[in-house]
C-alpha cells in the first residue's frame, strides 16, 4: 500500500514538474528564407543562384506610417541602407546551353537544392512553403529571363 501511495505521490509530482517547465519554456519560429534564381538566358550567359540572407534585419527602421492616408515619409528611408551585407550565395547551372534545353544542368540544379533542403532539416528546419515565379524567354527579341523560387523553412526554438 506504501509503494503505492509513494508511486501516485512520484507521478502527480512530476506531471507538475512538467506542467511547470512547459509553462517557462516559450518557443517562437525561427524563419530562413532560400532563393533559388535559375536563369533561363540561352548559352550559359545568365547567372544562376541559390541565396540566403544571414543578417539580422529591424524592419521597425524601415518602415514608417500614414495617418491620414496621403501623406508619406518613406523618402527618409534610404535604400541603400536596406541592402543586406551578410548572404550566403551558391552557384547553379542555366537551363539553357547553345542546343537549347539543358535537362543535365536542371538535374544538377534539383541536386544541389534538394541537398540544402536536407541539411536545414537536419538543422530543424522544416519546409513550409513554396512559391514560383518565371519571366520567360519571348522570342528571338527578349534575350532575358528567369526562373525564381522561393522556399520558406520554420523551427521552433526556446525564447531567448
Amino acid at each position: 500500500m506504501k509503494k503505492r501511495i509513494a508511486l501516485i505521490f512520484l507521478l502527480v509530482t512530476s506531471c507538475f514538474a512538467v506542467q511547470a517547465q512547459e509553462m517557462t519554456t516559450q518557443n517562437f519560429n525561427e524563419w530562413r528564407i532560400v532563393t533559388v534564381v535559375e536563369s533561363i538566358v540561352p548559352m550559359g550567359l545568365g547567372r544562376s543562384r541559390m541565396i540566403e540572407n544571414m543578417t539580422d534585419v529591424n524592419t521597425e527602421d524601415f518602415r514608417t506610417s500614414r495617418v491620414d492616408g496621403k501623406t508619406s515619409s518613406q523618402r527618409s528611408v534610404s535604400r541603400k541602407e536596406l541592402k543586406v551585407d551578410k548572404f550566403d550565395e551558391a552557384k547553379l547551372l542555366n537551363f539553357f546551353s547553345a542546343a537549347g534545353i539543358n535537362f543535365q544542368n536542371i538535374a544538377s540544379n534539383d541536386a544541389m537544392i534538394a541537398a540544402r533542403i536536407m541539411e536545414l532539416e537536419s538543422e530543424g528546419y522544416s519546409l513550409i512553403y513554396v512559391t514560383s515565379a518565371v519571366e520567360s524567354f519571348a522570342g528571338k527579341d527578349d534575350d532575358s529571363g528567369i526562373f525564381i523560387s522561393r522556399m520558406y523553412f520554420k523551427k521552433s526554438v526556446p525564447l531567448k
